[in-house]
């Protein structure tokens, strides 16, 4: 028996086989959709959302896990008889998700620990994978805490957007940079930076982005190995094989990228077709 319990929440983008692999609790984000509350991954993914789009009046919105949802999780881990708990959330800086999983820690008299990944998306899941994998070589509470710290220093992500209209209506970005970027039919290539999403690039066509993000990789490879990487996207499958092609040949001894999708409460931000890249360099 496990006596550590990772729990994350579903802005993760972890496949459902990892997490079950894994021993990965997932706390689902909520997408309020006509007066209706789905849940990322049990009601909920990426095609079905794209899908419901298409008929709504009014554009949805996103809600973090209720401090219950994420006591809930806490609850089942604690019946289990873990002795620690390691909860990690989406950056604080784009989600209450965080804010939620401290409410929920302070109802316990257990050892609950609540990191702030400051990433989103895979750059999250990796951290999330890290750990259970840490936890079931036998690593130490502490030991598994420590090497979270190291590893969020080298994780990167970028990626593609098919127009910044959505995420400003998210209020996670400058409307008028996004206004002034659709007018000109801009494609921007966004990153996390300190746990916040920026804009590091703006090209004028979907290709040129997209080779404008695999030189960011790169770059920000530095030099050193891929330990992990992953490929994201928001239910456009048919970009993704041109992306792996580019990673074959640029790493031919790199063992191929998992995919993910973003999942809704990432996907409702960015729109259909974003695609993206999330790397964990070796130390």
């Amino acid at each position: 028996m496990k006596n550590i319990a990772i729990i994350t929440d579903t802005d993760s983008s972890l496949p459902v086989h990892l997490t079950v692999q894994g021993g990965i609790r997932q706390v689902p984000i909520n997408v309020i959709i006509e007066g209706e509350t789905y849940q990322t991954g049990v009601d909920l993914d990426d095609h079905l959302l794209f899908e419901m789009l298409k008929q709504v009046r009014k554009y949805p919105t996103t809600s973090a896990p209720s401090p219950e949802a994420f006591a809930k999780a806490f609850r089942a881990a604690i019946l289990e008889g873990v002795q620690s708990i390691i909860c990690i959330c989406v950056s604080g800086k784009v989600s209450s998700s965080y804010d939620s999983a401290i409410l929920a820690s302070q109802m316990f008299q257990h050892d609950i620990v609540v990191i702030d990944s400051q990433n989103l998306s895979m750059g999250q899941g990796f951290m999330a994978l890290t750990a259970a994998e840490a936890v079931l070589n036998g690593a130490t509470r502490d030991e598994v805490l420590e090497n979270l710290t190291l590893i969020r220093k080298r994780i990167h992500t970028f990626a593609v957007l098919p127009s910044l209209k959505y995420i400003a209506l998210s209020g996670r970005l400058n409307k008028h940079s996004a206004n002034f970027a659709d007018l000109l039919d801009i494609k921007p290539i966004l990153t996390v930076q300190e746990g916040k999403l920026e804009v590091i690039s703006r090209q004028r066509t979907v290709s040129k982005a997209i080779e404008k993000m695999f030189e960011l990789l790169i770059n920000a490879c530095d030099g050193k190995a891929i330990e992990r990487g992953a490929i994201i996207h928001a239910d456009c499958p048919e970009k993704v094989q041109n992306l792996q092609d580019k990673i074959n040949i640029s790493f031919p001894d790199q063992k191929p990228f998992l995919l993910s999708e973003f999942t809704p409460g990432l996907s409702l931000h960015t729109g259909l077709g974003t695609i993206g890249i999330t790397i964990l360099t070796r130390d």
